[in-house]
């Protein structure tokens, strides 16, 4: 493999590892696709993410809302929520980002969002976020 190729890896595994669903979401194009995955790992992860300027928790925050403004990403989605909180992003802080997107990307966008939030937090053993008659942030 290439510099950009390792660089890349190296940066997945400071952040947390490849999540099972980016895992799965290559695997399933591997048959008619088999470059995609050392693309993204090259330009996302050894050319973008590893750049200086940002730190990890601001990075993955960008990340989030991009794909929340996207729409349709679930998968993707759902990887960097996982990614996220990997790096110490603190889950009220994720929910957050994501009512930060709703005057940018809409009611629809962010509730489909925060159905993936919400599943993955499940996933992890993260809820209750707040307890009964506490107040949000």
């Amino acid at each position: 493999m290439n510099e950009r190729y390792e660089r890349g890896l190296a940066r997945q595994r400071e952040l947390g590892g490849a999540t099972a669903v980016r895992r799965r979401v290559y695997d399933a194009l591997s048959d008619i696709a088999p470059d995609l995955h050392r693309f993204a790992v090259e330009f996302a992860y050894g050319d973008i993410h590893a750049r200086p300027g940002l730190d990890s928790g601001s990075r993955e925050l960008v990340i989030l809302g991009v794909l929340i403004g996207l729409g349709g990403v679930e998968p993707q989605l759902e990887a960097h929520i996982t990614t996220a909180l990997n790096v110490g992003v603190a889950p009220a802080s994720v929910v957050e980002a994501v009512i930060q997107a709703l005057p940018y990307a809409g009611f629809p966008r962010v509730l489909n969002a925060m159905t993936i939030v919400r599943r993955t937090f499940a996933e992890q053993n993260l809820l209750p976020l707040h307890q009964k008659g506490e107040p949000s942030l």
